[in-house]
């Protein structure tokens, strides 16, 4: 899976946070990062509520979001290279200061990088991705990819099979497969549309929730 470098400037004010933490969740729904969906909406809003206390409500700023190996990278951007993030200890009472204590919780690690023209505020998170461009281990994406070896070592000549699949040699091969099931539950006398429906509301529902 392609997950390329993203980016989006925007004004930092309490009003965009909400909309940034759903680009986010849409973003990484795409990448196949539902598991740290979550993570990363609350250090959204934490490093862009930071720029609104510290620097101030309207500043504009940039939200960037790339892999960095297997970890996720978040950057906010902006302009005043003086007022940097610090991890304090808040007292239970106190309105401020925990911003960076939540991020530093969820982040495998966070950090600054000062720049002539601005600062680059910086988390990681945990993916339990197998490689940057790799899947999360998940039992469905698994049983999938056992069923798509078996089914190209039945359809493909030797040489494509004893090389590992390349992204459009394997999709060939799962919608041969798919046609094949359809074809199967026609000839058994089922609905393929009802089944169609069936599947599609099941993958909604654990993209959205993840998979049981």
């Amino acid at each position: 899976m392609s997950r390329k470098p993203w980016d989006l400037a925007f004004t930092a004010d309490p009003e965009e946070v909400a909309a940034l933490r759903r680009i986010m969740r849409l973003h990484l729904g795409m990448w196949g990062l539902h598991d740290v969906t979550d993570g990363a909406q609350l250090c959204v809003s934490e490093l862009v509520s930071n720029v609104i206390t510290h620097v101030g409500a309207g500043t504009p700023a940039t939200l960037a979001v790339s892999m960095n190996g297997t970890r996720l990278r978040i950057e906010v951007h902006d302009p005043d290279t003086r007022a940097l993030p610090t991890l304090v200890e808040a007292a239970s009472d106190s309105e401020g200061g925990r911003g960076m204590a939540l991020v530093d919780g969820v982040a495998d690690r966070w950090g600054v990088l000062l720049h002539l023209d601005r600062k680059v505020t910086w988390c990681e998170l945990e993916t339990g991705l197998t490689s940057p461009t790799g899947h999360v281990d998940e039992a469905g994406v698994t049983r999938a990819e056992v069923l798509l070896t078996l089914y190209a070592a039945a359809e493909l000549p030797c040489e494509v099979r004893s090389s590992r699949l390349s992204r459009a040699t394997a999709e060939e091969v799962m919608v041969a497969a798919i046609t094949d099931f359809l074809r199967w539950l026609r000839a058994h006398g089922c609905d393929v549309d009802e089944v169609l429906d069936r599947a599609q509301t099941q993958f909604d529902v654990e993209d959205e929730w993840g998979e049981p």
